[in-house]
C-alpha cells in the first residue's frame, strides 16, 4: 500500500524553530531508502507563498496563502510503500519530526480498473 506523510508543524509542541529547521529529516530518509519504502517526497516552501485557486463559475479567484487559516502548516511530504497501516505508523514514528510536530499518514487513493 502507498502512503503519503505529511510533515506537519505543531505549535501545541512547543517547538524550538531553530530546532526544528537543524533537525530536518536527520537520517530518516537514509534509512528510509535503505529499506526500499520511499517513493518520493519534497519539502515545501512556507505557506505564505502560496497561492490558493477556486473556480466559481466563469470565474477563477485567487488568493495568497494558505488554504485554510490555522497554525500547524505541512511544511513537506514523503510517499512511502509499505504492508499497511502498521508498518507506514512504523515508519511515521521514526521520522524526527514526529517528535517536534506531528506527521499525518494518509493512504494513497489507487485507480480502480475502470480509472486506470
Amino acid at each position: 500500500m502507498r502512503y503519503v506523510l505529511m510533515i506537519c508543524s505543531d505549535e501545541t509542541a512547543g517547538t524550538d524553530p531553530a530546532r526544528a529547521a537543524a533537525t530536518g529529516c536527520g537520517g530518516w530518509s537514509q534509512e528510509m531508502t535503505g529499506r526500499g519504502v520511499i517513493r518520493g517526497g519534497a519539502g515545501l516552501a512556507p505557506a505564505s507563498s502560496a497561492t490558493t485557486v477556486k473556480v466559481r463559475g466563469a470565474e477563477v479567484l485567487l488568493t495568497d496563502g494558505p488554504f485554510a487559516e490555522t497554525k500547524d502548516q505541512i511544511g513537506g511530504f514523503s510517499i512511502i510503500e509499505c504492508s499497511g497501516l502498521a508498518e507506514a505508523i512504523e515508519i511515521a514514528a521514526r521520522h524526527p519530526w514526529a517528535e517536534l510536530g506531528q506527521i499525518e499518514i494518509r493512504p494513497v487513493e489507487e485507480p480502480g480498473p475502470a480509472q486506470a
